[in-house]
């Protein structure tokens, strides 16, 4: 049974930061790509970030470049999503999700790519 387990969300303002968690109970999590997606009310999931466990490899959303980082510690199977110079847009639920295989180009952004996912954590941030 795999669990993902979000921690980290807020509230903060503009230009704050926030670094969210991500705890993975899997199987092999060096065989795992891992993402955050974020959804706000009304709005489509989008991915936001993802790291393939087994080299390292990143992707991001182009909104995101430059204020958010995604990383793994591998030892403690959890994922983190570094979040600087939020703006007032990065307001949504934000999910980790996991997938038993790596991902390869662009499919990272896609949702259905994903087996596991997560909770939630909200994060929000005002102008």
């Amino acid at each position: 049974q795999v669990q993902l387990v979000e921690s980290g969300g807020g509230s903060v303002q503009a230009g704050g930061s926030l670094r969210l968690s991500c705890k993975a109970s899997v199987d092999n999590y060096r065989r795992y790509s891992m993402g955050w997606f974020r959804q706000a009310p009304g709005a489509e999931r989008e991915g936001v970030a993802a790291i393939y466990t087994g080299d390292g490899s990143t992707y991001y959303t182009d909104s995101v470049k430059g204020r958010f980082t995604i990383s793994q510690d591998n030892a403690k199977n959890t994922l983190s999503l570094q979040m600087n110079s939020l703006k007032p847009e990065d307001t949504a639920m934000y999910y980790c999700a996991a997938a038993p295989a790596r991902i390869y180009g662009s499919l990272w952004s896609w949702a259905t790519m994903y087996t596991y996912w997560g909770q939630g954590t909200q994060v929000t941030v005002s102008s």
